[in-house]
């Protein structure tokens, strides 16, 4: 049986090129903060964290990029965790503020749609 290989149209897209290199960012950004916290990426509690870091993120990221807090990706995967450092306290999982990227920017931007 031979299968056939399709091309990926889509990667030749810069944006979508672009988007792609984004979420690879935030998945390393996300495993290295779950490493750090000793927390297996199946643990149920990041299920409400998930979902609540997505619910911020797409509420505060064009309102960052508007204010050209997310030139790079690593900005954007930055963005991410803080968020989703958010969701997992709000689930009841202990995040140090040192293990935050750092970001009086986004902390404020945060703190305001939290409001």
């Amino acid at each position: 049986m031979i299968l056939s290989v399709q091309s990926d149209e889509w990667g030749y897209d810069p944006s979508v090129r672009r988007m792609r290199q984004v979420f690879a960012w935030m998945e390393k950004a996300q495993a290295g903060l779950l490493k750090d916290l000793a927390i297996s990426p199946l643990d149920g509690r990041l299920r409400r964290a998930r979902e609540e870091a997505l619910t911020c993120f797409e509420q505060t990221w064009a309102v960052a990029a508007g204010r050209g807090l997310l030139g790079r990706e690593e900005d954007v995967a930055s963005l991410f965790l803080h968020c989703l450092s958010r969701g997992m306290r709000l689930s009841g999982i202990e995040v140090p503020h040192d293990l935050s990227p750092g970001s009086e920017e986004i902390d404020k931007l945060l703190q305001k749609e939290s409001s």
